[in-house]
């Protein structure tokens, strides 16, 4: 009978590596509710239209299920007006999945007026207060440069 441990059972699994990036960039000057409410809207965008980044449902050790989340972490960044119009120019320009949200939201409470409200607005006129964005890494980067990391 073999006691030796079994080396591929027993070896440690290798760290998970994307070659994908989620960020959201936020304006600086938001309140820490709209900064919450803003990031939470935001990447309910990206699940929807891009499945990949969604992982397998959860359960608990009583097999009790929870829904699943992103499979990788969500980077928030922030950054002034100008950082925001500059990000989503770029992410404009490289076709990067994206999401958007205008200072107009604050002040609408539904959906339907929520896409109204961007719909009403031209692409340069926008007022973003937030920007959610998912591609490769080198090309998130490349969007989000100028911003930093949200403290």
């Amino acid at each position: 009978m073999n006691t030796e441990p079994n080396q591929a059972a027993d070896a440690p699994l290798p760290p998970v590596r994307f070659d994908t990036k989620i960020a959201v960039l936020l304006r600086e000057d938001l309140q820490t509710w709209q900064r919450l409410n803003v990031t939470a809207f935001l990447v309910s965008g990206l699940g929807t239209e891009i499945p990949e980044v969604v992982g397998a449902p959860y359960e608990d050790a009583d097999a009790v299920p929870y829904l699943p989340m992103f499979r990788q972490p969500v980077l928030v960044f922030e950054g002034s007006k100008e950082t925001l119009a500059h990000a989503h120019t770029k992410a404009l320009a490289r076709a990067l999945p994206r999401a958007v949200f205008t200072s107009d939201l604050f002040t609408t409470g539904n959906d339907r007026d929520n896409r109204a409200a961007v719909r009403a607005v031209p692409t340069a006129e926008l007022d973003l207060v937030g920007l959610a964005v998912h591609g490769p890494k080198n090309a998130v980067d490349k969007v989000l440069k100028g911003a930093r990391m949200h403290p």
